[in-house]
Formats: structure tokens, sequence, C-alpha cells
């Protein structure tokens, strides 16, 4: 689907209900052929589809390009009741199996026509042969009116020898760092490869000026745009390689994949595949994100549960309050067991076009360089902190009375009754309020200040965090946040 979560809930099509269990099939598509290079298919899927249609479109031999265009009947739909809104990807001759190597592209919603040949796509599809044979349009019905929704394909056929084929390119895995330092970037942006605006390189630019010195390109449900990070400009700029993984119960972040990973999304939380593509992100030497897990809009809330995930995104784009509820949820995850694996919580732009801003919000990360796999074992131990800006630097760590020392993510281990001082200090964030959080809850507060120091103890905290917040605009919920920190640990030796 071709909006982002702030438009997909201000659209009101998080009214929607889900697809029942036991779906009723959509008509059989009808096939025409007003031209020897032309093929028409039309069919009306009915409310309760399959989440996804294949239509069948047999390539003939010779093919040098494939154009396909659709359309489809978008009646009005009065308040809370759901329109018609269909997606739209193609598999090759090599099959639709789940995982499989026949996936050519995806655009969602944001396109009505693409078109593939051996040396150039569509962005959101990927270059290659046009072979002959049985290849399927992917049809997503993300929401159907009561009256069903016709839709009608038209696919054109360019004959001739084939283009020479693309030599696909990626970017670096390390950039110009500084060593062990902290790294700010942005795990969440959108390109004109999904619904985004903006082309890769633009991409680039905008992070450079937000001082950025990571993104991870992550188009939905595609990764053709890896490629095009090849030609980014910025030495100093590092390009994870991933994609937001878009299912119908959640979405999740594949970040700092390798190269030419593709993730599958075609299923649900009641179907118990989830690990399966987990494991296919991990063996590419990603992590597994999940992203705004309490976000309202159809198909975004997180189904899948966490015994997967890497990290959690927790701040997704402007503070709202489905930001405030993933807080207060990883929170409560932290206060588990002794031994329990804690997720640590990351922060995402979510960036497709005006108004978002790329890095706004960021992670920071402590990392040994800027290169890819030092900046990906830095999210998963834990040693980051988000921030709404560049502006934003925070400086948090906890001491015990012989010296010893643990900052974000580490742990500090001291007897039990041995008294620790936690310190805070914060730069770029004027007027805002610092809060210390433990596992008991709000600790202690201060306004007014750009540092805080708080003595406390392992007996009496399992952890501290830190968030920065802007003046409340009035009750029931605090200030919008300005920076949040993963916990300092204090177990008891």
């Amino acid at each position: 689907m071709g909006l982002s979560r702030r438009e997909l809930l201000a659209s009101g099509a998080a009214a929607a209900t889900p697809y029942p269990t036991h779906a009723p099939s959509p008509s059989a598509p009808r096939v025409s052929a007003p031209a020897p290079d032309t093929r028409i298919l039309r069919g009306t899927i009915p409310p309760g589809a399959p989440d996804f249609v294949e239509v069948p479109l047999d390539v003939p031999p010779g093919v040098r390009e494939l154009r396909v265009a659709y359309t489809y009947d978008r009646p009005p739909a009065p308040p809370g009741v759901p329109g018609n809104a269909l997606d739209i990807g193609i598999f090759d001759q090599r099959g639709t199996a789940l995982g499989g190597r026949g996936f050519r592209g995806w655009s969602g919603g944001a396109r009505g026509e693409f078109f593939l040949r051996a040396d150039e796509a569509t962005p959101g599809y990927l270059p290659g042969p046009v072979g002959a044979g049985r290849w399927h349009l992917l049809l997503g019905p993300y929401t159907v009116a009561p009256q069903g929704l016709p839709y009608e394909i038209t696919a054109r056929f360019v004959f001739g020898p084939p283009a020479p084929a693309a030599r696909p390119g990626h970017p670096p895995e390390r950039a110009r760092g500084r060593g062990r330092a902290w790294y700010r970037g942005d795990c969440h942006v959108h390109s004109v490869h999904s619904d985004g605006r903006s082309a890769p390189a633009e991409i680039a630019a905008l992070a450079t000026a937000a001082g950025l010195d990571f993104v991870n390109s992550s188009d939905h449900n595609t990764h053709s745009a890896h490629a095009a990070w090849a030609d980014v400009p910025s030495p100093d700029l590092l390009v994870l390689t991933g994609e937001e993984v878009t299912t119908r119960t959640g979405h999740v972040l594949a970040v700092g994949t390798d190269p030419g990973t593709f993730v599958d999304w075609r299923y649900r939380a009641r179907e118990n595949r989830f690990g399966r593509f987990a494991r296919t992100i991990r063996d590419a030497g990603g992590l597994v994100i999940p992203a705004h897990p309490h976000a309202t809009c159809v198909g975004c809330a997180w189904k899948f549960g966490f015994g997967e995930a890497d990290a959690v995104e927790v701040w997704n784009g402007p503070w709202t309050p489905d930001d405030e509820v993933a807080l207060a949820s990883w929170d409560a995850g932290l206060r588990g067991a002794p031994g329990e694996r804690r997720l640590p919580a990351v922060a995402g732009s979510d960036f497709h076009r005006d108004p978002d801003r790329i890095g706004t919000p960021q992670t920071v990360v402590l990392a040994r360089d800027l290169t890819r796999r030092a900046i990906l074992d830095g999210i998963r131990a834990g040693h980051c902190y988000a921030a709404e800006s560049a502006r934003v630097t925070v400086t948090f760590d906890a001491v015990g009375a012989r010296g010893e020392h643990a900052g974000i993510g580490e742990s500090l281990r001291v007897a039990p009754d041995a008294e620790v001082l936690v310190r805070l200090a914060v730069s770029g964030a004027p007027g805002c309020e610092l809060r210390l959080i433990t596992d008991q809850g709000l600790a202690v507060t201060a306004r007014g200040q750009d540092a805080l120091e708080w003595r406390t103890t392992p007996a009496r905290s399992a952890y501290v965090r830190a968030e920065v917040r802007h003046p409340a605009a009035g009750p029931p919920l605090p200030g919008a946040m300005a920076a949040f920190t993963n916990p300092v640990w204090l177990p008891s030796v």
C-alpha cells in the first residue's frame, strides 16, 4: 500500500476489518487479446478475499520487455466503511513459492504501471530476462468495498533480442568513520523503490544534511533498491541494505542484510511461518526489528511476538500516542525475570516524503567503527539511544564506589547494597525535563537542567534508563520525547 503509517491513520483505513480465515475466492480473470502483443485481464475481488490473489499471465517466447498497467474501481465509501485499495507485484516463470526465486518486484499501491527487461526495470522491480512461460501478477486487496473490487490489467509484450544484462553494484560495507565513536543513523527510510518520493542519491544527500552517519534501505517488500545505492557519492555515509517486510499482521525491518537478500511477506502470524523468515534475515547478517509495533493502521500492529526479534522500533516518526504505548510495552519487557532476553529499543523516521524528515528521530549507536558489522553489533548489544535530531546529544552512565563503570546497554556489577552514582547529561534540548526510570518506575525528574545525578543500589534498581521530554501540553500524557536511552543494567553480584 503506497501510504505511510501516518497517512494510513489519517485516511481512516484503520477502520477496515481483517479478512476471515475462510475467505471467498475472487472471480477467475477474463483474458482478452486485442492485439498479438497485448493481454487484458479482468476480474472482481469480493469482500473477504484472500490476502493475495495470483493472476496468471502466459508470456510467449522472444519477449524483450514486459509492460504492465492496472486500474480498479474506487467507489466512494461512507465513514467507517473500507473503500477499495489494491496493491500489485509480479513473479516470473520460476513460480510463486513462498520465499522462492520467482519474485520480480512489488510496488504495492504506489504506482499504476511498471516494466521489466534485462537491463532495467521500474523502481521496485528487478531487471532480468523476460523468460517464456507462466508468470503471475500478484494482487494484494488491502481493503475491499462492500460491492467488491473490479480490476483490469493490461500486459504488453515488446518483442526483440534481449538487452545486455545489468551488472548490479552494491554500496560498500565501510564508510569513513572515526574509530570507536557514537554514530547517528536512521534504520527506516523509503525511496522511490516502494512508496517514497526520493531516489537513493537524494536520500543520501538529505541524510548527510541531517548529520547522519548511516541509513538503512527499507523499502516495502522489495530489495530492488539495493543496487541503486551503489553510486551514492558520499564516502562518509554508510548505507545498510534491508527491507521493510510488510505483512498483514505487522511490519518488520530487516536491517543490514547482505545486498540482494529478499524476505517474503506473504503470511500472517497464525500461519507460524515468521520464524523461517526471521532466520532468512539473520542468516543474511541482518537484524530483525519489529517496526511501529502498536500502530493502529490496517496490518501495522505487531502480532508475531518478540521471540525472534533482535531489537524493537519504539519510536517511529513524530512522537505520537502509539509510540507512548510502544515505550510502555518495551519497558514492561525490561522488567522480566532475571536471565530473560531483553530487547534494545531503536528509533526511525519512517521517511517517505515531505513533511517527513530523515533522522527525525534517529538511533545513535556506539560502534567500534563505521562499518555494517560494527553498527549492527552496537544495536544488538543495546549500545544506543534515540534522539529527535542530530542537535540532541546524551551522555548516560553509572559509576561504582571503586571506579567501576558502565555505559548505555552495559552492566555494572557491584554488590547488591553498593552505592551507584547514575549520571545524565544532555545538550541540544533546552527546557526539557530529564527523567530517570528504573524497574520500579519513574525515580527522579529535573526541569530546567542539562544534567542530573542520582544514587541507587542494585538491590533497589535492576536497571536505570533515561528520558528527555519536552514540556507536556497537558494531562494525561507526558511531553513528547526528545531522547531516550537503553538501560544501564545493575545486576546483583
